[in-house]
Parts: structure tokens; sequence; C-alpha cells
């Protein structure tokens, strides 16, 4: 799960050196915390939330074939 986050976040902002992805396993839940660059975060994120929204759309899809539950966080 982080390689797959890793890999789009990188392919969408302009300094890919910069994006940190941390992977925290809990009990139930594994939480993906993403970091970028400051000038990134807006492309991440998206209009409107639509690029962050659908990066949670495919972690929860890849999550669910493996039968994890997969939480994305971005941190500014």
């Amino acid at each position: 799960m982080k390689q797959l986050i890793e890999m789009i976040a990188k392919a969408l902002v302009d300094k890919p050196e910069e994006v940190e992805v941390i992977e925290v396993e809990g009990e139930q839940t594994t939480v993906i915390e993403l970091k970028v660059a400051k000038e990134d975060l807006g492309k991440v994120i998206g209009k409107q939330g639509r690029t962050a929204r659908a990066m949670r759309t495919v972690l929860g899809a890849a999550a669910a074939k493996v039968r994890k539950h997969c939480v994305l966080e971005i941190i500014e």
C-alpha cells in the first residue's frame, strides 16, 4: 500500500524527492501518512479534494483486495 501511494504522489508533484510516505500499522487499520513539499500540497489534494478522494478510493480498493482497512492522511 505504501508503494502505491508513493508512486501516485511522485507522479503528481513537481518535487518527487520530497515525497515521504509513512505506514503506521494498527490492530485493525493501517494509516498511511503522506507528506509532500508545501508548494505541491494543492496538486495532491486537487480541486475540492478530488485528487485526494481518488487516491483514497484506489487505496481502499487495493486494501479490500488483501482484506485490510487502510486510511490515507495527507500531512501539511
